[in-house]
């Protein structure tokens, strides 16, 4: 002890309290008598002094303060002398409570992205490689006694189910209600088991300590896949910072709630006068950038939702709320369709939002289609009249009313009911149907929808009502799965029935790019590339060269330029800066050797041909007397018709928009001559859609119906809803509000519908 008294000394203390009494520090050491602390209690006495109310005091005693919590390792003594009386305080500065030392919180502890925060188990991804519920329970209309559980099949592994079901009624478990409708309690029973029967976690246990046999391994490996992490239950942060509540509510709890509902949380948030202080700035930030998700609609979506699952208009909302709350001034915002997957009802709340950034100060230039915000528009500047070569000129600027005059301006022929899209006159009549029962994914609340069959059915209903979980993640996966296609994971649903022999397949056709190389484009999509290229090797000075089908496609060596390998450009690499793209000097950015260029059909090379727009290709090959020259036409043809007659023939599919890529699918379809009676689903079509290609769609959409197919499209797009012979309107709201079914029928009932939003936009339609 009396070494450490030392060490004291010459760090500048002068005094210990030993047993409540005040020792010189010298003085112990002059006496050098040894000192313990054994049985005794000893402090270090930082400082003493008088209770003044003077400024320099109080730093003084604050400064005293700060050291007695170093020394102290977070504890100090405050002892007030008063006569006699003496009152003894003790202070922490450490993060603990009831004994119990917690993490001291920071930032990072609550990001998943910092391995402060992260949960250990799944390091933040919020999901594991485990044993997934919908594997082990595949049809959730069956109850537990008429063997939901798959992997309680069998002879052998009944004894689980039965254990189960033996001893239900001494713990009122019901082994006769469907999966379905088993509480959440339930639930978590049937995996974790009690003293009466071994669960689910038992059961495969039980199967990872045998798996030295091989029937145990492939039994493992069949109910394994991704599942929710069961340290986190998905919300990815670690278990310490669900410690830290904020008006009772963790950081994991907020997460989980929809925007809306999160909202009146901060704002109703009730604190002390000092927690008040602490959180003002921080609660304006919070409550502004969530009035801003609210503003443009995405109110349904929840703060833990993975970008990888919104769709492009989502996105696209999200940065125009994080532009808003930057509070930017004097800036210029460029949009690009900012209504893409935007419902009718919410397209006010839009322009509310481009307003307001407006008359911040910013100049907001809008590229659309959408006619709501075309009419709110100050400035409109039309660029037509039509598209690729018979398109680029400015044909109007000026407001909107000037805009109805004008004669040249194809937009305004639309907007004045000049040029429309004409309401069918009959409804097609169906018979046939394809029927989801219980369809519960995401919030979706256990709906049963028919989807008819050779007819044109739309499903709609405001962002978030569900529409996308009905037919992308329920319908399409396990039809797809019946016709023997590889598809992602299927949606929770009871069934799916209905007349499946009066289809063969299902097509879904995506926004997805036809290819992801610089080599892929609209016409090796549609096989119309093999057709030239046959054309030209079959030219006599082709022959004479001795060339061949291969020489003429930049792929392949023989007739590509090598010094670009037919792209056409010469890629430099820059390391830690973006790569520079220089045109090929040996080619210029022609892709093919000279040889090959000089093969000319009609005055024009390989690379002319490529280089033509899909309407002046036709135009030139139609002209033709050949029959290839015929046949190629023909087969672009199809394109044409469904608005694409201005993409070149070798445009990159990598610059091609979503909607373009959408159409060029359609075209594909459309091109085939005698195609099997197949179901087609398109999402949200008419992306990137003007009045006029719209009305090109539908004859494509009634085409493809007049050769036996289906079609069922997700659409916001009025003009498709009321062109449609049967409509599946979903909501009445996004989020929890929705995943109901507020109608099914013809477009003409839907407007007598008082809860529908559709209804209500599409009066105005019909």
């Amino acid at each position: 002890m009396l070494q450490e008294a030392e060490l004291l000394l010459q760090q500048g203390f002068s005094r210990l309290e030993i047993n409540n009494e005040i020792k010189k520090i010298d003085e112990l050491l002059k006496e050098n008598e040894p000192v313990s602390c054994e049985n005794a209690t000893c402090n270090i006495v930082i400082d003493r002094a008088t209770v003044i109310n003077d400024e320099d005091n109080i730093s003084r005693i604050a400064d005293s303060v700060q050291t007695a919590f170093f020394e102290g390792h977070g504890q100090c003594i405050v002892k007030i002398y008063e006569g006699d009386s003496v009152v003894e305080e003790h202070f922490s500065n450490l993060f603990e409570a009831d004994g119990i030392e917690f993490e001291e919180p920071s930032v990072h502890m609550f990001s998943f992205n910092n391995p402060v925060g992260a949960c250990p188990t799944c390091e933040g991804y919020g999901k594991v490689i485990g044993i997934d519920e919908d594997l082990v329970i595949p049809n959730k209309s069956l109850s537990i006694y008429q063997d939901a559980v798959a992997c309680w099949k069998g002879d052998k592994m009944k004894e689980w189910k039965d254990e189960l079901v033996n001893a239900a009624e001494k713990f009122n478990f019901p082994i006769h209600k469907p999966f379905y409708e088993l509480t959440r309690e339930q639930r978590l029973l049937l995996w974790t088991g009690n003293k009466y029967f071994q669960g689910l976690h038992g059961f495969f246990k039980m199967l990872e300590e045998n798996a030295y046999k091989i029937q145990y391994r492939v039994m493992l490996s069949r109910y394994r896949g991704k599942t929710d992490c069961p340290d986190c239950q998905g919300t990815r942060l670690k278990k310490e910072a669900g410690y830290v509540k904020v008006g009772e509510q963790s950081i994991q709890d907020l997460v989980l709630l929809p925007i809306n509902e999160l909202t009146p949380f901060f704002t109703t948030l009730t604190l002390s006068e000092y927690e008040a202080q602490v959180a003002e700035r921080i609660l304006t930030e919070i409550n502004n950038r969530l009035d801003f998700l609210n503003d443009v609609g995405l109110g349904y979506l929840s703060l833990n939702r993975l970008s990888s699952s919104l769709s492009g208009g989502e996105s696209q909302r999200i940065n125009l709320a994080t532009s808003l709350g930057s509070s930017l001034v004097g800036s210029m915002y460029i949009l690009d369709e900012p209504s893409i997957g935007l419902h009718s009802r919410d397209t006010d709340r839009l322009i509310r939002v481009l307003r307001k950034l407006q008359k911040l100060g910013n100049t907001v230039i809008v590229v659309e289609h959408d006619e709501e915000i075309i009419r709110a528009a100050d400035e409109i500047i039309d660029i037509g009249p039509l598209a690729g070569r018979l398109g680029g000129e400015v044909v109007f600027q000026g407001t909107h009313d000037e805009l109805e005059h004008s004669e040249e301006s194809m937009t305004a022929k639309y907007l004045t009911g000049r040029e429309k899209i004409e309401i069918p006159k009959s409804r097609r009549k169906w018979n046939n149907f394809i029927e989801v029962t219980g369809a519960r994914e995401n919030n979706l609340r256990n709906i049963d929808v028919k989807f008819p069959l050779n007819t044109i059915c739309v499903v709609t209903g405001v962002s978030g009502s569900g529409k996308s979980s009905l037919v992308t993640k329920v319908l399409y996966p396990a039809l797809a799965k019946m016709f023997g296609g590889f598809s992602e994971k299927t949606g929770q649903h009871d069934q799916i029935r209905g007349d499946f022999n009066l289809i063969t397949s299902v097509e879904f056709v995506d926004q997805n790019p036809i290819g992801k190389s610089s080599r892929s484009n609209p016409v090796t999509y549609l096989k119309v590339y093999d057709e030239i290229r046959k054309l030209y090797s079959e030219l006599q000075s082709s022959k004479y060269n001795g060339f061949k089908p291969s020489h003429f496609s930049f792929n392949i060596e023989g007739g590509r330029c090598e010094e670009c390998q037919g792209e056409g450009e010469i890629t430099v690499e820059m390391q830690f800066m973006a790569d520079i793209h220089l045109m090929c000097e040996s080619c210029k950015g022609k892709r093919f050797r000279d040889e090959v260029l000089e093969i000319t059909y009609e005055g024009k090379n390989i690379f002319d041909i490529l280089d033509l727009t899909v309407n002046e290709a036709i135009d030139f090959f139609s002209s033709q007397l050949s029959t290839s020259a015929k046949k190629i036409a023909k087969m672009l043809k199809p394109l044409q018709d469904v608005g694409l007659g201005y993409v070149k023939l070798g445009q990159s599919s990598s610059t091609l928009s979503g909607g373009e890529s959408q159409r060029i699918k359609l075209a594909s379809f459309l091109a085939k001559e005698k195609g099997t009676p197949s179901l087609f689903i398109f999402d949200e079509p008419t992306t990137g859609l003007h009045f006029h290609d719209i009305r090109k769609l539908l004859a494509s959409f009634n085409a493809l119906i007049a050769r036996g197919h289906s079609i069922i499209i997700i659409e916001h797009n009025l003009d498709v809803i009321k062109c449609a012979d049967w409509v599946i309107d979903l909501g009445p709201e996004g989020g929890k509000d929705g995943g109901r079914l507020i109608f099914e029928g013809r477009p003409e009932d839907l407007v007598n519908v008082p809860e529908s939003y559709t209804g209500a936009s599409l009066k105005g339609k019909l």
